[in-house]
């Protein structure tokens, strides 16, 4: 660890900048994938099969149906280095970038607004270590605040991209996140306003962007309109939330929401391909409550519980990639032996998940999708490891009904202890003041707020023994 602290601290001296693309290729070797050649770092481990790809319509160039999704890059644990704790490992991600490609990864997908800012740059160092035909890039235009809504703003932050990216050029780009907040409104500040649509097609036509595209959350009317437009923007691809539970359970979950089966008929009415994000429901679908890991493990044993809804995503053939935020190399390697190759579901297995879908949703978890939007508060909450510990929980039984409930004593101390140990006590839930900053930010439209001020009531009623 001296040795990648001594390095990091040399990459900060240099700025980070276009010096880093010298970092030597030494030792590595090259194989073809997908028709494609893959340039990686020897050792990096292989798995047997080869990836699934499929064909963007367009260009004809194949792409790995397994995404990597660079919005949580690995940090430097404080026992590690308390100095560093926080940043991005770069050597890790460097190490999950060598292995991904080595077996047929090729879609990166980044943003601005990703890892405090630091997504695209720490992706351009570890993708600029190989050629750069053996990779796409996908970065968004991520104006989300009224700060950023000018066309200088803009600007300035779609330059940056390719110079954080270490690239002359961007394979996939998308305004990031239409239907938030304002919907239309917003909407019209964000790109028709300022120009920046038109600046994006006809950088599209320049040839800077090779594919242009958008990402949904929330307000359907934005989507509709920007489909009903397809003949005057012509949509390259679409990023969506798809996945078994949002199929037909997305409104269920959070009323701001559609469900996918609209999403995904639309887009393949007209030949739109799909990007999915969410595959997994913010991790909600690998961390499910018990009775539904014993019912998908009694059917696919040797499967993990992730793999389902992975199959699932990939499943639609409309499907160009299938985003995943792999943090840790098992992810990782659990996610390549689903897509390496790709068992598409069968009708009977469909009808099985979403059967099993029918069950999640009786079960009240709140709609985060740990994206971290919501982040930083200006009262220093962490919001997302407030919602997650308390889904945990809720899939686990443990958030208790009454203190008549069965597991009543088992779930208090589960539910207190993990609170702790998950959140600061400076960082919990009691410290909201309402201020609702974080609201305008959720891709889910979730009452920030009031689920914290929920959560800190229930906490409350367990400390004092006063639920009832």
């Amino acid at each position: 660890m001296k040795n990648i602290i001594n390095r990091r601290d040399f990459l900060k001296r240099l700025g980070l900048g276009a010096t880093v693309t010298g970092v030597a290729l030494a030792g590595c070797d090259s194989k073809t994938k997908g028709g494609r050649t893959v340039t990686h770092r020897s050792g990096a481990p292989a798995i047997e099969g080869e990836m699934t790809y499929r064909t963007n319509p367009k260009t004809g160039q194949q792409v790995s149906i397994l995404g990597y999704g660079c919005m949580r890059w690995p940090t430097i644990d404080e026992r590690v280095s308390k100095e560093h704790a926080g940043e991005i490992d770069q050597e890790a991600v460097n190490d999950l970038v060598d292995t991904a490609m080595a077996n047929g990864v090729n879609y990166f997908d980044t943003s601005p607004a990703y890892c405090k800012g630091l997504s695209e740059r720490t992706t351009g160092i570890a993708l600029s270590r190989h050629p750069r035909d053996s990779y796409f890039i996908a970065t968004k235009l991520s104006n989300f605040a009224p700060s950023t809504w000018s066309r200088e703003a803009s600007m300035a932050m779609y330059k940056n991209s390719f110079k954080e990216l270490q690239t002359d050029y961007i394979d996939y780009y998308l305004l990031h996140a239409i239907g938030m907040g304002d919907g239309m409104n917003d909407f019209n500040h964000r790109y028709i306003e300022n120009g920046m649509l038109d600046f994006l097609l006809a950088e599209r036509e320049a040839g800077r962007i090779k594919n242009l595209g958008f990402s949904y959350h929330g307000d359907i009317e934005v989507f509709d309109y920007l489909l009903a437009n397809h003949d005057k923007y012509k949509w390259d691809f679409v990023q969506i939330q798809l996945n078994y539970v949002d199929w037909k359970h997305a409104k269920e979950m959070n009323p701001r929401n559609t469900n996918a089966e609209y999403l995904y008929g639309e887009l393949e009415k007209r030949g739109i391909p799909a990007v999915i994000m969410e595959p997994l429901l913010g991790g909600r679908l690998s961390n499910v409550p018990d009775h539904i890991v014993k019912r998908l493990k009694q059917k696919e044993p040797e499967r993990s519980v992730a793999s389902w809804a992975f199959r699932y995503a990939g499943t639609h053939p409309g499907v160009l990639t299938v985003l995943s935020g792999m943090t840790y190399k098992n992810h990782l390697m659990d996610n390549l032996s689903t897509y390496c190759p790709l068992k598409p579901l069968d009708a009977g297995e469909l009808d099985f998940l979403y059967a099993t879908a029918d069950l999640m949703v009786q079960y009240p978890t709140i709609a985060c999708n740990d994206c971290k939007y919501c982040m930083p508060c200006p009262y220093g909450i962490d919001i997302p490891s407030i919602l997650t510990h308390y889904n945990k929980c809720v899939n686990e039984g443990n958030v208790a009904a009454s203190s008549q409930s069965e597991n009543y004593r088992e779930a208090r101390r589960v539910f207190l202890i993990g609170y702790d140990r998950s959140v600061p006590r400076l960082r919990q839930a009691s410290h909201c003041i309402g201020c609702k900053q974080c609201v305008s930010h959720c891709p889910q439209q979730i009452d920030i707020p009031g689920e914290l001020h929920r959560i800190d009531k229930f906490v409350e009623n367990l400390k004092q023994e006063t639920l009832s």
